[in-house]
């Protein structure tokens, strides 16, 4: 059993990498990769957890982007996450979190919900505030009962105190995972903007941009979805991969390893990506 999409304290997850490598073990799961958004700084500790524990840790990081067909995030794999272009880039996202986080906070003000920065940051601690310390601020508050509320009625996209940031392009996503030595995967396409001939389109230049896989065992794919996306992965010579995409608290539904209790990810996908990589 593998599991190729989890998420940390680092991004925006609420569970360390070094919990997330425990629950890993107690669940079976032999390969874990940690794939926190625009950011590899919880790698090292996550390395360190697994080799303690006997579970095959995969540098990886989820890189954000924009299309044609909404938000775009390109996985990546097996990089060297100690690149200098990829740390610069991905700072460079990351700046654009804190001035996205800044705009939240005065959305919830007009809705009537002063949030004190220090409040969010607390729950945060020394790690990367996201959406996930807003909601828990929300709920310490008493303003909603649940982190699961404070998104549906607040946080998620489309909701009234979202916020969008800047990202890459979709192409510079690829390429700064290709040049630090990954291989680069279009994550959840089920939550793309287009219909399946459109996909097929995607794939196609995504391909042509140097994409080497397009996650499709996924908690929120329906076997009917799976077969497509097989379907399409063997088309355009990509891996199909896959993940819980695990967020700790936020996501209390999820296991890591199983999603929703039906998720096996082929243990075959880890050879591939590394043939890829090689």
């Amino acid at each position: 059993m593998i599991d190729l999409h989890v998420h940390s304290i680092f991004s925006d997850g609420t569970e360390t990498p070094e919990v997330l490598i425990e629950l890993a073990a107690a669940a079976g799961v032999k390969a874990l990769a940690l794939t926190d958004h625009d950011t590899v700084k919880g790698l090292p500790r996550f390395f360190r957890a697994a080799e303690a524990r006997g579970v095959r840790a995969v540098a990886g990081v989820e890189v954000s982007s924009t299309s044609d067909f909404g938000d775009m995030h390109i996985l990546g794999y097996l990089m060297d996450y100690e690149d200098v272009t990829l740390a610069e880039q991905l700072e460079w996202i990351r700046s654009a979190r804190r001035l996205r986080n800044e705009e939240i906070l005065h959305n919830l003000h007009r809705l009537g919900m002063p949030l004190r920065w220090s409040e969010v940051e607390a729950f945060a601690g020394d790690e990367v505030i996201g959406r996930p310390h807003f909601a828990q601020a929300l709920v310490a508050r008493g303003y909603v009962p649940t982190t699961r509320m404070a998104f549906n009625r607040y946080l998620a996209r489309g909701c009234p105190a979202y916020a969008k940031r800047r990202t890459l392009t979709v192409g510079e996503a690829i390429e700064i995972i290709r040049g630090a030595g990954g291989v680069a995967v279009l994550a959840h396409p089920f939550a793309l903007d287009c219909n399946w001939e459109e996909l097929a389109t995607v794939l196609a230049r995504l391909r042509d941009m140097g994409l080497d896989g397009v996650e499709t065992y996924y908690p929120q794919h329906t076997p009917q979805q799976v077969k497509r996306y097989l379907k399409l992965a063997g088309q355009f010579n990509l891996v199909p991969t896959g993940g819980s995409d695990y967020h700790g608290a936020v996501t209390p539904d999820l296991r890591i390893g199983r999603g929703f209790g039906t998720l096996a990810v082929p243990d075959d996908v880890m050879d591939r990506l590394m043939a890829r990589c090689a």
